[in-house]
This record gives structure tokens, C-alpha cells and sequence, in this order.
């Protein structure tokens, strides 16, 4: 009679992910939409996590309606490609051959001011920001969030 093999896993073995608490998504979007309101512009600010859930979404009184689906567009994409948006705008640019990407996924939205956030190397989620005009200045907004809660 041969013994039986019997494995059971305990929840040590599990494998554990690092994620973005709501707190820390809250304080990068506040500070990337006094930002922006600071430098004049009134925009929308998404933070979504790494699975692309939205978890802030703030509209700064004034932004357009196009701002919504903008700045949630660019945290999804940063998150999902864990690159700046304005870099893969970029780089698709001289890459036409990928222009298939752009339509990959409907949330997708290629233009910067998307940046992925990174916590101690790991990507946790994205945020976008739509509404400045100009991809480097919705950019400049989203890296002071980033800074605010010291990500990379």
C-alpha cells in the first residue's frame, strides 16, 4: 500500500502583489489638479489601479466634458502598457507598423500626459490627466502627483 501525497497550501504560499491604497491615489490626484489649477488650467485627473479600475477620478471645476474620458484613457493606458503616454505617442510615430495598438483596446488614449506609477520598482496603476493644453503640460500635472506620494 503506498502512502498518500497530500499538499495543502497555507497562505504563506500564496503569491502577494503589491497594489496602490486609496489614500495614496486620493493625495497624487489632489496634487495633480492644484497643479494644474496653478498653471491655469482646469482639467480631469484618473488614477486607476493596476488591473485599469478607476479608483479617483477628479473634474476640476471649468474642465470639459472631454476630460473624463481623456485623463481615465491615459491612466489605463499607462497602467496597461506601463509607459508615458506622450513616449509610446512617440515612438508610434516612427513606428507605423504599430499603429494596430491605437485600437487594440478602446480605453486606450495615446497622448501625453499619462504616466504608469511605480512604487519600489513594481507598477501599481496609472495616472492621466486631460485638460491642459497640451500633452506636457497635462504631464507636468500627473508627475507632481507622482512626486506627491513618491512614486517613480
Amino acid at each position: 500500500m503506498g502512502a498518500a501525497m497530500t499538499t495543502s497550501a497555507t497562505a504563506a504560499d500564496l503569491p502577494t502583489a503589491p497594489y496602490l491604497p486609496l489614500e495614496m491615489a486620493q493625495k497624487a490626484a489632489s496634487a495633480a489638479i492644484k497643479q494644474c489649477k496653478a498653471d491655469g488650467f482646469n482639467v480631469s485627473v484618473a488614477i486607476v489601479a493596476r488591473s485599469g479600475e478607476t479608483k479617483v477620478l477628479l473634474k476640476a471645476d471649468g474642465s470639459g466634458p472631454h476630460t473624463v474620458g481623456s485623463s481615465t484613457g491615459k491612466a489605463f493606458t499607462s497602467a496597461s502598457m506601463g509607459r508615458p503616454t506622450m513616449g509610446l505617442a512617440n515612438f508610434l510615430k516612427d513606428h507605423r507598423e504599430l499603429d494596430g495598438l491605437r485600437d487594440m483596446d478602446s480605453r486606450l488614449v495615446i497622448l501625453g500626459g499619462g504616466l504608469p506609477i511605480k512604487i519600489n520598482g513594481a507598477l501599481v496603476g496609472g495616472i492621466g490627466v486631460g485638460g491642459a493644453p497640451g500633452g506636457d503640460k497635462d504631464e507636468k500635472c500627473a508627475q507632481v502627483g507622482l512626486a506627491a506620494i513618491g512614486a517613480e
